[in-house]
């Protein structure tokens, strides 16, 4: 075996050794794609996973890019790296993968009707020839604490409340501070992240722990209020609360402080963006339209189930808190409402019914 000369951390190790032997179950010999940024904290939890890779006898490859945001495209080489359909594909960003150009702009189709505009979400969810996990802005600290936890109890959490949404019709989210909103779900199937991505087709992220569903189309109303951080161009954690009212599926309006301010600036520039790259030919008409429209669209409801993780100003982790529920603003999970965000926010301490029944966490 090659030897390595970088020494992650012994806890930084053990939390490597526990995603690729207990999250991916990584084989001997399998190829295992690695996309991280030339940044301190993810590239070394990328060289620490790159290590834990060989030490079980895979063929890792690790694919350095500059920094990506929500609204810029991954290198080509990146994308022509995850064409080659590695067995494993983990994703260890600053901030984002990068968006495919080539397939924005010609979506690949799935047998249902779904489009894709990611070759990654295309090889994962439709093709279903990948596994993965994904971490955007992780931190050393977070990725060696959260991520070695009891796996069989959160995933029996995470199948309990994914069976008490399954084939239902509305979710009810109340708390003390205002948020009393109706999600739509008639029609949806929920999904789990709940740390076991051992089989083709199954990915999420890492920190895991969450249940989570795309709201039916036009259907949620009422108030969402943000209590705990919310994801714009970074991670804001919320001084003071956030108001949002949603008619018909999508933010009509924002109220609240500074924190507000910047979230209807940000919904803002999404709305326009997908014009800007229709001019220089990066869209067709059609399609932003639609990347503007859903700019504003409820495109998740989501449940913290990681009895390790905390709210600490990283969405990445401030989701998957215990007793919390999150909404995003902007694309979905099902590919029917597509936009250039997906824009998460906290929300704590809430009271969730199902058809009127209470869920517990």
């Amino acid at each position: 075996m090659p030897k390595i000369i970088f020494k992650p951390n012994p806890a930084l190790m053990k939390a490597a050794e526990v995603a690729v032997k207990e999250v991916l179950v990584v084989k001997e010999d399998e190829h295992v794609l690695i996309i991280t940024n030339p940044e301190k904290e993810v590239y070394r939890i990328a060289q620490a996973l790159y290590a834990a890779n060989l030490n079980v006898g895979a063929s890792p490859t690790l694919v350095v890019q500059q920094r990506k945001t929500s609204f810029d495209y991954a290198e080509p080489s990146v994308i022509n790296a995850i064409k080659t359909e590695p067995e494993v594909i983990i994703s260890i960003s600053a901030e984002r993968m990068g968006k495919d150009k080539e397939t924005m702009a010609n979506p690949y189709k799935g047998q249902d009707g779904e489009t894709y505009s990611h070759v990654f979400d295309y090889l994962l969810y439709e093709a279903e020839k990948i596994r993965a996990f994904w971490s955007p802005k992780v931190t050393i600290e977070m990725f060696s604490r959260t991520v070695p936890i009891d796996y069989g109890n959160m995933r029996k959490r995470c199948a309990r409340i994914a069976g008490e949404l399954q084939n239902r019709k509305e979710i009810r989210v109340k708390t003390e501070l205002g948020t009393d909103v109706t999600i739509g779900i008639q029609g949806r199937k929920p999904r789990v992240d709940d740390g076991n991505f051992s089989v083709p087709g199954r990915g999420g992220n890492l920190p895991a722990g969450e249940v989570f569903i795309s709201p039916q189309l036009g259907v949620s109303h009422g108030t969402i209020v943000f209590d705990g951080s919310i994801t714009l161009d970074e991670t804001v954690v919320i001084k003071t609360p956030v108001k949002v009212e949603i008619e018909k599926g999508f933010v009509t309006k924002i109220e609240g402080g500074k924190e507000a301010k910047r979230l209807a600036k940000y919904l803002d520039f999404a709305e326009k963006k997908p014009f800007a790259m229709m001019k220089k030919g990066e869209l067709d008409k059609r399609k932003a339209e639609e990347y503007s429209k859903n700019a504003r669209h409820i495109g998740e409801l989501g449940i913290g189930t990681n009895p390790n993780a905390k709210i600490v100003g990283n969405v990445l982790e401030d989701e998957k808190v215990l007793g919390t529920v999150h909404f995003a603003i902007g694309s979905n999970y099902d590919h029917d409402a597509l936009a250039l965000i997906h824009s998460d926010g906290i929300v704590k301490k809430p009271i969730v019914t199902v058809d009127g029944k209470p869920l517990k966490p």
